[in-house]
């Protein structure tokens, strides 16, 4: 037996195991990359909305002149309402009108996690929503006037005892039971408006969400949204106040998405990129 010769054959059998190894071991770490690469995250395309509103000055500002805007159509409204009607009241949203969920959805970009009710109700629990700013001001000044308020919400049921305690934690007025109405059976608003329409003369609707001013917008795509909004053009700073609110809503789950919840992440990604409006 040539024991070179063997030992030769058997060294050049074991560079090309470990060549063609590394090989694998590197196509393996290449495709693996490729996948994380081609998989987009959850959350992250929302990183910018949420930034926005935390720490941009042309948020607080918009909120302000909302703020502002809404009591100067109240003292308009006082001055010209005649006695002996209903008792006046105003209808407000609560998330992203009265208090500020930014928090929440850092947390489901921190994560990488889509929204669900679970994660809502607990974060809701915290009692950690903060004020919209100029929220507190106006709702007090409200109160001053004879004014009541009403806080329609879509927050759960659930949530309604520490919703109570968060709107206590920071002085707002009517923050009870009876002038709370949350979600039930149905996301649409309407009949809690009509609750409220029934005893008293709504002259104001706050909110951050057409559908917290209509139900006409209820379910609505995009281009519908946009012509009701034309033929509603002079309520806008009327008898709606709009906030802003870049991080969540109908514009992006009945219109961008076109109201269907079940698109993978990968299809949402491709959805927005295909609405981009460029030149």
């Amino acid at each position: 037996m040539h024991y070179p010769a063997l030992l030769s054959s058997i060294f050049l059998l074991l560079v090309n195991i470990l060549f063609y190894s590394c090989i694998d071991v590197r196509n393996t770490s290449e495709d693996h990359n490729k996948t994380v690469k081609d998989s987009p995250s959850l959350r992250e395309y929302s990183v910018q909305s949420v930034l926005w509103q935390q720490h941009a000055a042309e948020y607080r500002a918009l909120a302000y002149q909302a703020f502002n805007l809404a009591g100067y159509r109240l003292e308009d409204i006082l001055q010209q309402e005649q006695q002996g009607k209903k008792p006046m009241a105003i209808i407000t949203d609560i998330d992203e009108t009265v208090l500020d969920n930014s928090r929440f959805n850092a947390k489901l970009i921190e994560e990488d996690v889509a929204y669900n009710k679970e994660r809502w109700i607990k974060w809701a629990k915290q009692i950690n929503a903060e004020p919209v700013p100029g929220s507190q001001e106006f709702f007090n000044h409200v109160k001053d006037k004879g004014v009541e308020v009403f806080y329609i919400s879509n927050r759960f049921k659930a949530n309604k005892a520490s919703t109570v305690k968060n709107l206590r934690k920071y002085d707002y007025p009517y923050a009870d039971s009876a002038h709370i109405f949350l979600k039930d059976t149905t996301s649409g608003k309407q009949p809690r408006h009509e609750k409220v329409l029934a005893n008293y003369n709504v002259v104001l609707y706050l909110g951050d969400n057409l559908s917290d001013f209509h139900s006409s917008f209820d379910d609505k795509s995009t281009q519908k949204r946009n012509q009701l909004v034309g033929s509603m053009k002079n309520k806008f700073g009327k008898k709606f106040i709009v906030f802003p609110n870049p991080m969540y809503g109908a514009w992006e789950t009945d219109g961008i998405y076109d109201g269907k919840y079940d698109w993978t992440a990968a299809e949402k990604d491709s959805i927005r990129k295909a609405k981009l409006k460029a030149y």
